[in-house]
């Protein structure tokens, strides 16, 4: 209940940075881990952009194994504060507070992203891929989500200078999506329901479980 009422709090504060308008649901956080594949004998090396309250973070930390580890990037700092006092005695987690351009990243086996990009210019769009894109160890997976039919509402709703704005980071985030998506899946049982996106950075083999088709028309939604 606590961690409820922070996120609602913070999103009354600060709505353009947090984006969502609930917290993550059981069935988002397991699309969005799904690649989060324990691998005996391998120590795997996770990130988390946009955590928040930790509703993904749960499912990300109950599948690590002993020498696994997980970055939490978290640009709210009453949000850090709170995974911190969560993890914090925990030695394979590490909890940086501030934006992701503003770490120098490892290299990993599997990002999971909460970042509102919906929210964020072309440019930035496109430099925050480009980062976690590049973090990525050779058939590493990136998955993020966004919102089923959100896009369509920014387009239908913008005008002047915020429609601009708009059209330009839904096509960089179609022109990413059109490279790098090896699969795209819908969940339902979210508030509002999600559309989870799997990318791989270019001429890497993507997980064998691949194959689903990318479903990009809504896809920056």
């Amino acid at each position: 209940m606590a961690e409820l009422t922070l996120f609602l709090r913070e999103y009354a504060r600060t709505r353009q940075d947090v984006g969502a308008i609930a917290p993550s649901s059981p069935r988002l956080g397991r699309a969005l881990t799904r690649y989060v594949i324990p691998s005996p004998g391998h120590s795997r090396a996770v990130l988390e952009v946009g955590s928040g309250t930790g509703a993904v973070t749960r499912h990300i930390a109950d599948s690590l194994g002993q020498s696994d580890t997980l970055d939490l990037v978290e640009a709210n700092p009453r949000f850090a504060t709170l995974l911190r006092g969560t993890y914090g005695r925990d030695p394979r987690l590490r909890v940086l507070t501030g934006l992701v351009q503003e770490h120098e990243l490892g290299l990993y086996d599997t990002i999971v992203c909460g970042l509102p990009f919906a929210n964020f210019d072309a440019r930035t769009t496109a430099e925050i891929f480009d980062r976690l894109l590049g973090s990525l160890r050779p058939g590493g997976t990136l998955s993020f989500f966004g919102y089923v039919g959100g896009a369509t509402v920014r387009r239908t709703l913008a005008s002047g200078p915020d429609r601009e704005h708009t059209l330009a980071g839904q096509a960089v985030m179609r022109n990413i999506l059109r490279r790098h998506t090896f699969r795209t899946e819908v969940v339902l049982g979210n508030l509002p329901p999600a559309r989870v996106h799997h990318l791989a950075p270019v001429g890497t083999p993507a997980h064998a479980e691949a194959g689903g088709p990318c479903a990009c028309r809504d896809a920056s939604s």
